[in-house]
């Protein structure tokens, strides 16, 4: 049986009582003490984990101010802070073993935008793309560029000073901050704004600890001025950590501390808001994609690029192009990166123009094409084709491959994963080739693997070696890497860190600084934060302070990993895979990935959250002797005994109920999942966290005793149809309010669902379609079988919405085919969504021989829903392995698409036009279905579009469950009901049956699923 897991790192005395005095201080924000909590942050997007003692979450800038000056009674300081954005930090940024203050859950509002003056305020929790698509309708965006846009927040772009494609003409994130409000360790709030020498006076006799730092500041930035310009030579990307170079002007007279902040890492203040400056959307756009034989001509080529006077110049190798081939984000622009007939292409670079004169862009595309036809002519550098791209949804799908590049990479299989540590490195453009021809050097005489992309403009490539960290050689030769690559960048002119900060690699400051500029370095950082509480162990430590930077060889994620047996890590790759891209915090409310994670803004109720809380219970697991395989595999071959039922109620309502479990903090983040699997696909690495989530509850189940509500829903395909002979009746008892009170109350289920009167079978009466009987089908020719098709029923459409499968059998009559339904056998997903694993193993055996039978008849398999059929291939798969068996069930829009070529097209219909609302495992796990969809209602004379939505919030019963049903509400409220309230509800379109019942439920509207409507277009075609 599941032992309890009693340990949780405890947290400091002091911290505790600093936590409690801060919420009694008037403290508006959230305050978690969870371990669950603590682990959802202890990692970011590189290899590092540091649990911290806490997370504070302020909503308004006063929070961060009560933070601070709370913090200066003698009591707390010792209690440091670590300010958190995004987290997609990959080095480990934002890190701590102190209190974690993440501005990203409440201060994340646009507070203003004067487009006439072209600026943007802004809270620093809001997200780069969030803030894009607010400043787009006045014809603005925030220009610096990150693969991360869709989740990185505006404070930590400011925080590592980001930049990224475009850099070239658009520069970093400093460039384009105007002013910041920034709170000091104090509590007191600076509000920064270039000042001149009368304005700096007015800071000569300030005693609040902003004057002392703006004072030390000006002191270093002027007398250090002409060694700061002979250390930083004007790279594009020569990132300083404190930007001492660009604080004053060429001639001194101006002072902005707002550059300062800008690549401080957290490490001097808090930055509560931010005044930006904006750039016009370019007018005209073009995307030159050129292809190369080798990956070292691509990077040969960046002079050529620079000269082209191209906003920016992306690369991207062989390597990355593959993993991105076999990636659902491929579908999107494999018809804008077309292979080159006999050659391979083994390199690109994405030369994008961009202008607000059309003719001048136009120009500057020209004059590059022409120099490449001559080029290709010749079969020189390298260069066998490429592709103009002006379209800017199509240079959209370009960039959004381009920007998945990072996840790709860590979707390699085996252990050995590339990972970031040296991988912004940043070299004159002119030497990047020879640059990278030694790194290639370095890692193959390690005989590693890696993938490179990056920035061929700016001299910044992204080299990611391949290590399995939890090998503990391997984590070695990751140091030795570093310090060899800190030579070989220094060797080129060049800067360990060119877009991703310092981090953990802070310890290479005083190497690239030099002992005296690193020494002002210190001295500004003491003015600042005297104490060393501000994020400490980043960028540089106060003069008198003696503790020591982070360093590369820090705790790694893997030191815990490997406390987990290697045959657990394999089975359950799943979560153990997750590097922490954070791909699933994307804010983008018509994006299916995690509903959850939008709803809360709770990084437990994420993938990587619920990855992170799952590998920290094997290891728990582990460290008690149990290994969870062998404790899974006994729970699938054997039913539990009466004492170990009597054992489970114990653990449930005994004395001991209450007593501390960790196994409690992952069930409740495993709660809150909607098992929609968009993770499954969406997510570069494939995090899959339905599937874990289902072992994890069968397994935290054998210790604990079920909710009744559960077994509803378990069992729900077993009892239907008993239900379904009497529907009316059931009906008539479930609309009674006595019934409907002792459901919610008692089981914990709201809004059941109606049966449908008639019944399926009842609508079909003598219909030919009922009369199944495999031995004639078995007796028929193949030729005969031709004609037919076999309708498989899941339990929900069947039961609760029998017209859409009335109306299918009526459609393929239509079509000239004959329908035949198949007797109803249950599918088992929802024994799988709530971990009754041996249950559905029996469930999934016994439908899947039977649709076996079926298949060995070469008639086609048809199911309705497309959760249901979709369950068929990946659940049965995962559960039953060699044994599924070779049955195909397709759904609708796969069974009509090949038929399509078969029938005559119909005249097209003015204004008929439909909207598809496509279910989000539809969706995910098939990327063509839209297109499909479309291409089919196009040969049938209507105009079909696809809505852009995420979530409906039903997720098959998960809307039904009390604890539940605001979640679900609001998960529907994200895309769903903006988009509903916007068109006329008679021409949307669903396919899944939980979406359709969501919109019944919370609209008062019936859809109809794209069968119904094809059925009806056709028979008013007719006549």
């Amino acid at each position: 049986m599941l032992p309890a897991l009693t340990y949780q790192s405890s947290i400091d005395d002091v911290v505790l009582s600093y936590l409690n005095e801060l919420e009694s201080a008037g403290f508006t924000g959230d305050i978690e003490k969870s371990y669950a909590s603590r682990l959802a942050v202890a990692t970011d997007n590189s290899v590092y984990q540091l649990l911290p003692q806490a997370v504070i979450l302020p909503r308004i800038t006063d929070d961060l101010s009560l933070i601070g000056q709370l913090g200066q009674k003698d009591a707390y300081k010792k209690v440091t802070f670590s300010p958190r954005g995004g987290g997609t930090g990959t080095n480990g940024q934002s890190l701590t073993s102190g209190v974690v203050v993440d501005l990203s859950r409440y201060m994340n509002q646009i507070l203003e935008v004067n487009a006439e003056e072209g600026w943007v305020r802004v809270q620093t929790g809001v997200i780069k793309d969030q803030l894009n698509d607010a400043l787009r309708p006045y014809g603005f965006f925030f220009s610096p560029d990150l693969s991360t846009s869709n989740r990185a927040t505006i404070g930590g772009m400011i925080n590592t000073d980001a930049s990224g494609q475009g850099s070239l003409k658009y520069g970093k994130t400093s460039d384009h901050v105007l002013a910041l409000k920034a709170v000091l360790i104090d509590g007191s709030v600076l509000d920064t704004e270039p000042l001149d020498n009368a304005g700096l006076e007015s800071f000569e006799h300030e005693q609040s600890q902003a004057g002392a730092a703006i004072r030390t500041a000006v002191k270093v930035c002027r007398e250090k001025r002409q060694q700061i310009v002979d250390k930083f030579p004007p790279l594009n990307r020569f990132l300083t950590g404190y930007d001492l170079k660009n604080v004053f002007d060429d001639e001194l007279k101006t002072f902005d501390i707002a550059r300062l902040l800008c690549g401080s890492e957290g490490s001097l203040a808090f930055i509560a808001e931010a005044k930006l400056n904006i750039t016009p959307i370019p007018k005209s756009r073009a995307l030159v994609n050129i292809k190369y034989d080798s990956f070292d001509s691509a990077l040969r080529s960046a002079p050529m690029m620079v000269e082209a006077q191209a906003l920016s110049v992306e690369t991207v190798d062989s390597r990355v192009l593959n993993f991105a081939r076999q990636d659902i984000v491929w579908n999107t622009v494999s018809d804008l990166l077309t292979d080159v007939p006999g050659k391979d292409m083994l390199g690109i670079n994405m030369v994008e123009f961009a202008s607000n004169d059309p003719d001048e862009n136009q120009r500057h595309v020209a004059a590059l094409c022409e120099r490449l036809d001559a080029l290709i002519a010749r079969q020189a550098d390298g260069i066998i084709g490429y592709q103009i791209c002006e379209d800017l949804a199509g240079i959209q799908k370009i960039y959004a491959m381009r920007k998945k590049a990072v996840g790709l990479l860590g979707a390699v299989e085996g252990s050995k994963k590339p990972i970031a540590f040296a991988e912004d490195t940043c070299v004159p453009p002119e030497h990047l080739a020879d640059y990278i021809a030694e790194f290639r050097q370095l890692l193959d005489e390690k005989q590693l693997d890696y993938g490179m992309f990056g920035h061929v403009d700016a001299g910044v490539l992204h080299v990611r070696p391949a290590l399995d960290m939890c090998d503990a050689q391997q984590e070695r030769i990751m140091k030795e890497i570093s310090d060899q690559v800190v030579a070989l960048v220094a060797k080129y002119g060049g800067l360990m860190w060119g877009e991703h900060g310092k981090g953990f690699r802070s310890e290479y400051g005083p190497a690239f600084f030099g002992d005296e500029l690193f020494t002002e370095l210190r001295r500004i950082k003491g003015a600042f934060d005297p104490d060393n509480r501000m994020n400490p162990g980043k960028i540089c430590t106060p003069l008198d302070c003696d503790e020591e930077l982070v360093k590369v060889d820090g705790v790694k994620r893997g030191f815990y990993d490997r406390q987990i047996p290697v045959t657990t890590r394999d089975s359950f790759k799943l979560a153990m895979e997750c590097n922490g891209n954070g791909l699933c915090f994307n804010y983008d409310t018509s994006s299916p990935m995690c509903p959850s994670m939008k709803i809360t803004a709770d990084r437990r109720h994420s993938p990587k959250g619920r990855a992170g809380l799952v590998r920290e219970w094997l290891r728990q697991l582990a460290e008690q002797g149990i290994n969870a395989d062998e404790l899974e595999h006994k729970l699938l071959t054997s039913t539990p005994t009466v004492k170990q039922i009597i054992d489970r109620l114990k653990n449930t309502y005994g004395a001991g109920k209450n007593d501390y479990d960790y196994s409690h903090e992952v069930m409740e983040a495993m709660n809150g999942c909607l098992a929609c699997k968009a993770c499954a696909s969406q997510c570069p690495i494939k995090v899959d966290v339905p599937s874990f989530r289902s072992r994890f509850m069968n397994i935290y189940y054998s210790r604990y005793q079920r909710p009744a509500k559960d077994y509803l829903v378990a069992y729900v395909e077993s009892y239907l149809p008993l239900m379904g002979k009497a529907p009316a009746t059931f009906n008539a008892v479930i609309r009674s309010p006595w019934v409907k009170t002792l459901t919610e109350k008692t089981v914990g289920y709201v809004d059941t669902p109606t049966l449908s009167v008639p019944t399926l079978m009842e609508s079909l009466n003598g219909h030919h379609a009922t009369r199944f009987d495999l031995q004639w089908l078995q007796a028929l020719s193949d030729r005969e079988r031709q004609n037919y098709v076999l309708i498989v029923q899941d339990p929900f459409t069947s039961f609760y919405d029998a017209e859409v499968v009335r109306d299918f059998v009526s459609l393929v009559e239509k079509l000239g085919k004959k329908p035949m339904l198949v007797p109803f056998k249950p599918n088992g997903k929802a024994q799988h969504i709530k971990g009754f694993l041996r249950q559905f193993a029996k469930t999934a055996r016994t439908t899947a021989d039977f649709l076996n039978q079926l298949a060995a008849l070469n008639i086609p398999l048809v199911g309705v829903d497309p959760a249901l059929v979709l369950c068929y291939r990946d659940e049965y798969a995962e559960v039953l392995e060699e044994s599924r068996g070779d049955f195909h069930v397709m759904t609708a829009h796969e069974w009509l698409t090949p038929l399509l070529a078969e029938l005559p097209s119909y005249p097209q219909r003015e204004d008929d036009e439909w909207y598809l609302f496509a279910h989000c495992t539809e969706k995910t796990k098939m990327p063509n279905a839209e297109q499909e969809w479309m291409a089919i209602f196009n040969r049938f004379g209507s105009a079909l579009k696809p809505v852009s939505v995420g979530c409906c919030g039903m997720a098959g019963t998960f809307g039904h469950e009390k604890d539940k049903v605001e979640m679900s509400k609001a998960v529907y409220d994200l895309s769903w009901k903006p988009n509903i309230d916007q068109l006329n509800p008679d021409r949307c379109m669903a396919t899944g049956y939980s979406c359709r019942s969501q919109v019944k439920r919370l609209e008062h509207i019936k859809m109809k699923h794209p069968v119904q409507v094809l059925l009806r277009i056709i028979s008013s075609s007719a006549l």
